[in-house]
């Protein structure tokens, strides 16, 4: 029979499949395992049905869509008349509405029940694998409501906006609408981390105090999400830095005095509008006291933080996922290259730090869920996972990158796009520095948030060498730290990566297969490479890959 030799120009050839329409659930064990230890296996079908949709083709190319084309700044419509708004593409709306209608935004508040944070994250890292940039106001959306329960009587009126499930892109006064969404106003040109150097002034229209209108001056060198309902906003009120609910709209429905002056042209994160504004007496109500604007917005925060944790972890899974996909299809000097020793020894340990940043982030979520009783432990965790998980899910990003070769270079491939995102949840609500002094600020104050995260890694004592020796010199370093809290600042990195290896370790122990958690512990605790892919020789490396990457159906 005559074969017929493929075109050299036309055929395509040893290429993978686009990896689309499969259940990112179903094919990640570490997360559906972290769903049922942690409190959730009651979401487990809903949670199932959610991935099968964002793993969809349909969906996936959503997030391409809306980050291909960006936002759009429209300050003035063609006569002349300030309009400030921003344009986005259909498939951010679209995006936004997968999102909210899955309750993202507010499930953990309408249905409060054990697991709900836990499931919520579960499928925020679903969602979060098709569009970085459409978390952000889902996330603040959701991480607004604890903060503004401390001014009920504004809670009241906004609080059935912000937990619809019914997306509403319209833009017209909240009262109007079918659901809302929430953004923020923080940081100034001349300090954004220092959010006490901000130069904002408020001054109340009446007699003031909380839940009093007030008139907003100032600018803001980042405002999260413009096109929101309302925005979280500190200014400088009589009484010192204050914590504000800004319309977008006044009570008589006139567009508030918040004008957007330009859409910031980021790294990544492009599909989402980041705005600098001035606001020229804009409206505004007081949440909490004046002067207490920090102490106001920190629960905001902390629930923001532990989305950062969740959507690194979900675009560190994306990558692995991008890298262990085209290894299983690309044939390398005549066999695949998924079963060349060297890249099953760096797929493995990119799929070590995928699992273990899953178990920290949905681990970290079961302690929202406990609240009260667990608040010393998530205290310091929630920075300490902040922190560790968005630093090493960029280094794992770059890494996966390199997976592909020259076809993860180019922009087709969505690689570029995932490691362009990255970073932006290690700066986002304090940068790596504001984590690690937040940590030692904490074990300065709270001595029962550290024995908390000691209790929580001797739960494996006793499972691994390495983590035993690990733990025993953590729990002396921090002793050390806390007897010299000076001079423990200049060493604040090391003691909070510590932690977090720590308590990755302890988790994996306890609940991973002996071969994710031997070798997990033997790379980050044992003394390993710097470099992924040096995992040492005992390491069961094709038994992890099969476990982070099972064949597809």
């Amino acid at each position: 029979m005559h074969v017929v030799a493929p075109d050299p120009v036309r055929a395509v050839l040893n290429q993978p499949p686009p990896l689309e329409d499969y259940n990112p659930y179903a094919q990640d064990a570490a997360l559906r395992e972290a769903v049922a230890r942690e409190g959730a296996g009651w979401a487990d079908g809903e949670v199932d049905a959610f991935g099968a949709r964002c793993g969809s083709a349909e969906v996936l190319t959503w997030g391409r869509l809306a980050n291909d084309h960006p936002p759009v700044l429209r300050t003035h419509d063609r006569y002349g008349a300030r309009l400030d708004t921003v344009e986005f593409h259909p498939a951010y709306h679209d995006l936004m509405r997968l999102g909210i209608g899955a309750g993202l935004a507010g499930r953990p508040w309408t249905d409060p029940r054990p697991g709900a944070h836990v499931a919520r994250g579960a499928a925020l890292m679903l969602r979060h694998q098709a569009d970085e940039g459409t978390t952000c106001p889902i996330t603040m959306t959701f991480a607004a409501v604890p903060t503004l329960r401390l001014q009920p009587e504004i809670a009241d009126e906004w609080e059935p906006r912000l937990l619809s499930t019914d997306y509403d892109e319209r833009f017209r006064p909240a009262p109007d609408k079918r659901g809302a969404t929430v953004g923020m106003a923080m940081t100034e040109r001349q300090g954004g981390t220092d959010v006490r150097a901000n130069v904002t002034r408020a001054e109340p229209e009446g007699r003031g105090g909380p839940g009093e209108a007030y008139r907003i001056t100032g600018h803001k060198w980042f405002c999260s999400a413009p096109m929101s309902d309302a925005f979280l906003v500190l200014a400088q009120a009589p009484g010192g830095l204050s914590c504000f609910w800004l319309p977008r709209f006044t009570p008589d429905g006139e567009v508030n005095a918040l004008r957007l002056q330009r859409l910031k042209d980021k790294l990544g994160n492009r599909s989402n509008a980041s705005s600098e504004v001035e606001l020229h007496g804009a409206w505004a109500r007081l949440v909490g006291e004046e002067g207490r604007g920090v102490a106001t917005i920190i629960e905001m925060v902390r629930h923001t933080r532990l989305d950062c944790a969740l959507g690194s972890a979900a675009t560190l899974r994306r990558a692995l996922a991008e890298a262990a996909h085209h290894a299983a299809h690309r044939h390398v000097f005549g066999r695949p290259l998924a079963e060349q020793p060297l890249m099953q020894n760096v797929l493995a340990d990119l799929a070590l730090e995928s699992e273990a940043a899953t178990a920290f982030a949905l681990r970290l979520a079961r302690g929202f869920d406990a609240g009260e009783a667990e608040a010393p432990f998530t205290r310091l965790a929630t920075a300490v996972a902040k922190y560790w998980v968005t630093k090493r899910a960029a280094a794992g990003v770059a890494e996966a990158v390199e997976c592909l070769g020259g076809n993860g270079y180019v922009e087709e491939s969505g690689m570029p796009r995932l490691y362009r995102d990255v970073p932006v949840n290690a700066i986002w609500e304090g940068s790596g520095n504001v984590q690690c002094l937040d940590v030692l600020r904490t074990a300065q104050k709270a001595p029962e948030a550290v024995e908390a995260a000691l209790a929580e890694i001797a739960l494996a004592r006793g499972g691994n060498r390495h983590l035993d020796t690990h733990a025993g010199r953590l729990a002396r370093d921090l002793a050390a730290a806390a007897a010299d809290p000076g001079g423990a600042e200049g060493q604040a990195r090391r003691l909070v990566e510590a932690l977090a290896l720590g308590l990755q370790g302890s988790l994996l122990v306890r609940h991973a297969p002996p071969a994710v958690a031997d070798a997990f512990c033997a790379a980050r605790l044992g003394g390993g490479g710097l470099a992924f892919g040096t995992l040492p020789p005992e390491a069961d490396a094709r038994a992890v890959v099969e476990r982070a990457w099972p064949p597809l159906a």
